[in-house]
């Protein structure tokens, strides 16, 4: 394995992982939404940052693909990819 695919194959394991736990706890606040009024304050915050690993995972899973499979667009998805960390960077800097 090349150390770009390893290093793409960490990505979307990390990515696949914040993924679901962020989709966990958002099953736990709408159990519990009713009864904590701070619950809800947080539910937005909580599902902005589900889509926003829930396409990084999506990019992550093409990028690691196309890099296994040596396919010609492996360089557009691995800038896709990078562009997606750097926006997701900046988004939760504060």
């Amino acid at each position: 394995m090349r150390p770009l695919t390893a290093i793409t194959g960490i990505l979307l394991g990390s990515c696949v992982a914040i993924t679901v736990s962020l989709a966990a706890v958002l099953v736990v606040f709408l159990v519990l939404g009713d009864d904590y009024p701070r619950v809800q304050n947080e539910f937005d915050a909580l599902v902005s940052s589900v889509l926003i690993f829930l396409v990084m995972t999506a990019i992550s899973a093409t990028s690691f693909y196309t890099l296994v499979i040596n396919h010609k667009s492996r360089y557009i998805a691995q800038a896709a990819l990078w562009g997606g960390v750097v926006a997701t960077t900046f988004y939760y800097l504060p």
